[in-house]
C-alpha cells in the first residue's frame, strides 16, 4: 500500500473542498493511504517534512506533465520513497529556496488558491491511480 502526505499552508475553510477532497481520498483508500498536513507557514512545513524521505513541490516554474507523465512520475517516486511520497504546496508567494531544491512540478502557467491547487492535486492523485489501473476514468 501506498501512503501519501500532502502538505499545504493554510487551512481548509470551505465545506465543499473538505466534502471533496474526503471523497478522493475514500475513492483510493485500497491503493493509496492519502493524509492532509496542513499548517500555518513556511516554518511548520519545513519541521513537518524533515521526516519525508522523497517529496515533490508544486511551483509555477517547475515541470509541466501531462497526467500520464504525472502518473508515471508519482509511481516512480513512491518507489523511490519506500512506497511513502510528500507533496507539497507552498505557501501564496511561493515555496522557500529550501522547497526549490526538490523536484518540482506546475499545474500550469496560472495561479490557483491554495484550496484550488489542493483539489487539483488531489484529483491527479486519483487519476493516477486510475491510469495504473487501466480504468476508464481517465478518458472520460
Amino acid at each position: 500500500m501506498y501512503k501519501i502526505n500532502l502538505y499545504s499552508v493554510g487551512k481548509d475553510k470551505e465545506s465543499w473542498l473538505t466534502d471533496a477532497l474526503k471523497l478522493y481520498q475514500m475513492r483510493m483508500q485500497k491503493q493509496i493511504q492519502l493524509h492532509f498536513n496542513w499548517v500555518k507557514n513556511s516554518e511548520q512545513l519545513h519541521k513537518a517534512l524533515q521526516k519525508e524521505k522523497q517529496i515533490f513541490c508544486f511551483d509555477p516554474n517547475g515541470a509541466t506533465l501531462t497526467s500520464d507523465a504525472f502518473a508515471s512520475k508519482l509511481e516512480k517516486g513512491l518507489i523511490e520513497g519506500g512506497s511513502q511520497l510528500a507533496l507539497v504546496i507552498g505557501e501564496a508567494h511561493g515555496l522557500t529556496q529550501e522547497l526549490k531544491n526538490y523536484p518540482l512540478i506546475s499545474f500550469s502557467k496560472m495561479v490557483f488558491t491554495h484550496q484550488l491547487s489542493r483539489l487539483i492535486v488531489v484529483e491527479q492523485v486519483y487519476r493516477a491511480v486510475q491510469i495504473w489501473n487501466n480504468s476508464p476514468y481517465h478518458f472520460s
